[in-house]
This record gives structure tokens, sequence and C-alpha cells, in this order.
């Protein structure tokens, strides 16, 4: 246990930023998820991918999103979990459940990416969450962090306020506020950050649209309006440029200890620049589960192959070599 906590406290030191030796350390996450995961171990051996014979981290094999529905992918017996997030599955049956042996990571990955993001300009601001403070929702998670670092609470309506605030909700929570009738001008500098989740809503409008809706109700620009990608297989978020960069954008770029991958699912192989492909993702604060995420979102690389605009859900096959269902996991 002692190495396994000397590896969890180095990762939580590249993210605050001391170290910077991605590859390295994830190839000692392989070897541990390896070595302790028991179903995933048997996945790789079939595909002869092993510590011994891997030489970067691009050769890890991907953890297809859909197994965290199969079973428990942990590094540890479940017995030890402190907390345990579901996906938004139609029934509790056919949710994916992330199990945490601790939010230490979690926690750390979550202030300094969303602070380069919706903070840019330093400010502190009341966080007000419009997400509904459930204990197995990530999201939910993720705003209690914020909510514990610069104030703030969840809350139903937004009411005027004397300051500026950072509103964080999901796409279609926003379009429920603004059809309730919520019409107010929120002091200069406040700023939203919002997650998308139209799926399987009765109601979903275009992003320019529901930007226009949140300048009319709350006087919130464009400019001040953040989409954050996140999974709950995953440990980190991702967040568009638009604050940063001053202007509309929806190209995302990972943090440091998190790298992307746009893959042809034919090939297995990255896409070249604009072109899309399945989005594969390698996260090092997913130490004790799988760190390597094979989605089955679309997105495309930009020309200089550190970001990636999200263009979706995909309908097709998974990556060619990538199917790991129950039977697999199980066949050891």
């Amino acid at each position: 246990m002692k190495t396994a906590l000397e590896l969890q406290q180095r990762i939580v030191a590249f993210i605050g930023g001391t170290t910077d030796e991605f590859d390295a350390l994830a190839r000692e996450v392989f070897a541990f998820q390896f070595e302790r995961n028991t179903a995933y171990r048997a996945f790789c051996e079939r595909k002869e991918r092993t510590p011994g014979n891997i030489t970067n981290w691009r050769e890890i094999p991907a953890v297809p999103a859909s197994a965290f529905r199969e079973m428990p992918l942990t590094c540890f017996p479940p017995s030890e979990a402190v907390a345990e997030f579901h996906t938004s599955g139609t029934t509790r049956s056919n949710a994916g459940r992330h199990i945490f042996k601790t939010l230490a990571l979690y926690d750390a990955a979550i202030l300094p990416n969303f602070a380069a993001h919706l903070l840019p300009d330093g400010a502190r601001m009341p966080m007000l969450s419009l997400v509904p403070d459930e204990p197995q929702s990530s999201l939910a998670h993720m705003a209690r962090v914020l909510i514990r670092e610069f104030g703030g609470g969840f809350v139903k309506r937004i009411e005027p306020v004397g300051h500026p605030v950072c509103v964080l909700g999901t796409a279609f929570g926003f379009l429920n506020l603004f059809d309730e009738g919520t019409v107010l001008r929120l002091p200069p500098g406040s700023r939203a950050m919002e997650t998308g989740g139209f799926k399987g809503r009765s109601r979903e409008v275009a992003k320019p649209y529901l930007y226009e809706l949140f300048e009319n109700h709350l006087g919130i620009p464009a400019t001040h309006i953040v989409n954050e990608y996140g999974m709950t297989e995953l440990s980190s978020q991702f967040y568009d440029q638009t604050f940063r960069n001053g202007h509309r954008t929806d190209l995302k770029r990972a943090p440091s200890w998190v790298r992307v991958r746009v893959i042809d699912p034919q090939t297995d192989d990255d896409t070249t620049p604009g072109v899309r492909g399945l989005l594969r993702i390698y996260d090092l604060a997913n130490l004790w589960s799988a760190m390597c995420i094979q989605t089955e979102d679309l997105g495309v690389r930009d020309g200089n192959g550190d970001g990636f605009t999200l263009l979706g859900r995909a309908t097709g096959a998974m990556p060619r070599g990538c199917s790991l269902n129950a039977e697999a996991l199980l066949a050891t």
C-alpha cells in the first residue's frame, strides 16, 4: 500500500504542477492497474499488452466507457469504497458506476482546471449551483468542492446579488430556469459554466440560441459562458477556451495530467487534424479504476494536435480490438 500511496502523491504533485513526467507516470499507473485489476489484466493479456512490452503511454489498452455498466472496475475491493458516482442511465440497472477508494485525486483535479478556465482573471466569487445536490452525481460533487472553496451554495433559482457570481448547471437546467421567466442582470464579471445535458430530454435548443438566453435572462454575455465536458468514468474535466481567449470557441484542451487522442474506429490509429473520430482519454487521476477510457463521443483534433472539439455521441461500433463487454471481462 505504501507504493500505491506514493504513486498517488506523485500524481497529486503532477496535478499541482510540481513535476512534468506524464509518460513515466502513465506507464507506472498502467503497471499498477495491470497488477491489481484482474479483469483489466486479462483483457490486456489477450491484446498482448503488458507493462513489460509497452514503450509509451499511447500503447496502454483502452477500457470502453460502457464497461463501467458491466461490473466494478477497481484496483481495490469495492467494499473499501468511499464514494460511488453513477452515470445518467435511463434506469439504475443500466447506469455505469465509478467507484472510488479515495477522492483525493478527484478533488485535486477539480480546482486548478476550473480556475484556469472560469477564473483566468484571478477573480474569486461565490458559486451558485443549479445542479441537484445528489450524493451519487459526479457533477454535484464537483459543485460541492467548488462551493467549499469559493462559497455560495445549491440553488433552485437565481436571485439578484450585489457582487459577481459564477452559475453552474446543465444546459437543460438553465433552459428550465429561463422558461420559468427568470430575468435579471447579474453584476458585471459574472459568468456561467454549462455542461450540455439535453440527452433524453423532451426539449433541446441550439447552443447559439441558448447563449442568447443567458444574455437576455441573466445578463451574462457569450464570452463569459464556458462549456464543460466531463464523464462519470473520468476524474478530470475539459473546458472550452472561450473565457481565456475572450471570444466564443468550442475548442477544448486537456490539463497537463490528461491526454486525449482522436481515434479512427476502423484502424485504431489517430486521425489527422480536422477528421472526426472517437475520443480516447488517458487520465492519471483515474489511478484506482482505469486510466485509459475509450469514449463513445466523436471529436476532431485541431491543427496543433493538443486540442479537440466535441461533436456529439457516436452511433457506430467501437474501435477495432476494443470490445470489452461482460463476457470479455469475465473470460479470465
